[in-house]
């Protein structure tokens, strides 16, 4: 396995790019969106690119993120772990601080020079009211290169994050090349609904408030090889 989660997420896109990579369901709301690895790298890239070349952010520097499990999470880590930036989970002092809209109460607790707000809408649909104090991710995101080149070498945290993502794997029993289906309730930790399986090149299916009904016709439907218990 490689040595930093850049390299892990492209070699687990580059046999297929255009295979469903990530599949986020929201059984309440009804939303669907599934993206391609090659979309998903593209969201990564804008991501990254923001953070470096709108907000200079040099690596290293830290960043929080207070994001439920969604596709639109995956590409803020990511776009970060691309950027060699070191993603905090500690209330304090940051560069930058990502916060879904109904986490604005927590945000509080964080002290940040820039901070975005996601409204996790589908479709990537923005704001209707941007928070005071917030950017709309979506809208500032957007106007960014589709393309990134990661500097070499890892992140600050990557060889943790991968040794708990690979061990992870192992635990769960995540085979190579697998499909994925993930409770986002059950299993909020992005150690377990993303990394853990791109160390495997497999693809997920990630739900939010899963209607035990569906899942039959899911397991059926998404070509499911291996359901988290």
């Amino acid at each position: 396995m490689a040595d930093n989660i850049a390299r892990v997420f492209a070699d687990a896109i580059a046999t297929d790019p255009t295979r469903p990579l990530l599949t986020w369901y929201d059984d309440a709301s009804g939303d669907r969106t599934e993206l391609s690895g090659a979309t998903l790298a593209n969201w990564v890239a804008k991501t990254a690119n923001l953070l470096v070349d709108e907000v200079g952010l040099a690596p290293a520097a830290p960043v929080g993120v207070l994001l439920p499990p969604h596709w639109q999470a995956a590409a803020v880590l990511l776009g970060c772990w691309s950027a060699k930036l070191n993603v905090v989970d500690t209330p304090g002092d940051v560069d930058v601080l990502f916060a879904a809209v109904d986490q604005l109460d927590e945000a509080q607790s964080w002290a940040a020079d820039e901070r975005y707000a996601l409204g996790l809408a589908p479709l990537a649909a923005p704001l209707r009211q941007v928070p005071p104090g917030f950017a709309d991710y979506v809208v500032e995101v957007r106007g960014h290169g589709d393309h990134f080149t990661p500097q070499p070498g890892p992140g600050p945290a990557d060889a943790r994050l991968l040794t708990r993502a690979g061990a992870r794997a192992d635990e769960l029993g995540i085979e190579r090349g697998a499909r994925v289906l993930v409770d986002a309730t059950r299993y909020p930790d992005p150690i377990d609904w993303l990394l853990a399986p791109l160390t495997r090149a497999a693809t997920v299916v990630l739900c939010a408030n899963p209607d035990p009904a569906r899942l039959t016709t899911r397991l059926s439907t998404e070509k499911i090889t291996h359901p988290l218990p």
